[in-house]
């Protein structure tokens, strides 16, 4: 007989357990809350810029093994596109300076070696500063760890730390921000070769896999909100979406793949983070210029890190709580600004829209990394996914593939 799995939530999470329990042959049934799946990881047709955009610009890398498992997985590791080498040019508005730091090919992190490939001014004691934070507890500060200053701070720890924390690195969980460190720098270049969804991450991450879901026979349903659990004894026993309550057979199983906050409210007595911080993407209609690198790193002002697109110009801010209530075309201005200075365009402000994401991600500092739960509940047919459960890296998408991963196992291995 075909076992069962009910998926509640199609973010990045979700998606992957439904996609690995319909690949172990069990008959999914997919339920979201919203009209469309993906969570913070989808695209969408923008009325401002006329142009399809991504609403966060995330940056996968080849050593993400469980986001670029789940891509193969759906048939679009094709859609991942980056350049044949882990190299990453860097601009820094206040002095001028452009260098690039190329990780190379290798498994091992032998750039450090070469003056030419490091970050320039940088000597090998420099990075030798950093081995503390490789294995730090989860419990201490990244400031406690390492010296959070100097020309190494300022050039690649601090934009590395800040996007994969986004919260500022000093006050980050040194445990997450080390787990980053090993499983990228440390890891060498081809852990580091920067991939991006060209065409958007709806198009790459998301709809092939409802698609593939589908034609593996899964009911995929959109607009239904679950609103409670019914439970006998140490088991789920019912699913209860307002207008619909759908009964459970003892050998079915759960995938809780929602927000925390959500979560917690359908399960009292559930550990989960309560603070969280902002992100601001922002998108411009404006053809990149020749030359123009995929990725650009932006240090010494209000941009981070450039992404340039097919027609379209966006960028990414972390630790965006100070900007989250700036008018927008202020902000818009003096992002386009610091884009005009980075790429040499001069240009009058072309169409364009501002993302602000205020609970982007759950605030990556020791005392909320303690509250994620791990995958197991109460009930033993109950699993939770999200990248703010205790994944051992903040919230990144190989983290929310690696907990929906995580979380079909269980499901697989439930008796």
């Amino acid at each position: 007989m075909q076992k069962v799995a009910h998926i509640i939530g199609a973010g990045i999470s979700g998606l992957s357990a439904a996609v690995r329990l319909a690949n172990a042959n069990f008959k999914v049934h997919l339920y979201e809350a919203m009209q469309q799946a993906g969570g913070r990881c989808r695209s969408y047709f923008d009325a401002a810029t006329n142009l399809t955009i991504d609403n966060g610009n995330h940056l996968l890398l080849s050593g993400n093994h469980h986001a670029l498992a789940y891509a193969r997985s759906i048939g679009t590791e094709a859609g991942l596109v980056g350049p044949k080498r882990a190299e990453f040019p860097f601009v820094d508005l206040k002095s001028g300076k452009r260098w690039r730091l190329d990780l190379g090919d290798s498994r091992m992190p032998s750039w450090v070696f070469d003056p030419a490939r490091r970050v320039p001014d940088t000597s090998l004691s420099d990075y030798l500063a950093l081995a503390p934070l490789v294995w730090s507890s989860p419990s201490k500060l990244v400031g406690d760890a390492i010296p959070c200053k100097g020309v190494l701070y300022d050039r690649l720890v601090q934009p590395l730390l800040l996007a994969a924390l986004n919260v500022d690195p000093p006050e980050g969980s040194a445990g997450l921000a080390g787990a980053i460190v090993r499983e990228t720098l440390l890891a060498g270049g081809q852990a580091c070769r920067p991939l991006i969804a060209r065409e958007g991450l709806s198009a790459v991450l998301v709809e092939p896999a409802i698609k593939l879901l589908q034609e593996r026979g899964a009911d995929v349903r959109f607009g239904r909100e679950l609103r409670g659990f019914g439970k006998v004894g140490e088991r789920v026993s019912e699913l209860n979406f307002g207008d619909e309550t759908i009964s459970l057979a003892p050998s079915d199983v759960v995938v809780f793949a929602v927000p925390p906050r959500p979560a917690v409210s359908l399960l009292p007595g559930l550990k989960a983070p309560t603070k969280f911080r902002a992100i601001v993407n922002a998108h411009f209609r404006y053809d990149p210029p020749e030359g123009q690198p995929p990725i650009l790193g932006v240090v010494g002002g209000l941009v981070e890190w450039l992404f340039a697109f097919p027609q379209r110009l966006s960028i990414t801010i972390s630790g965006a709580d100070r900007l989250v209530d700036n008018p927008r075309e202020e902000l818009a201005q003096a992002i386009w600004r610091d884009i005009c200075q980075a790429s040499g365009i001069t240009a009058e402000m072309p169409a364009w829209q501002i993302v602000r994401e205020r609970r982007a991600t759950f605030e990556a500092t020791p005392e909320q990394n303690a509250l994620r739960p791990g995958p197991k509940t109460a009930f033993k047919n109950l699993f939770l996914a999200g990248d703010w459960t205790d994944t051992g890296l903040p919230a990144t998408i190989e983290g929310s593939v690696r907990s929906g991963d995580r979380a079909a196992d269980l499901a697989l291995s439930a008796g």
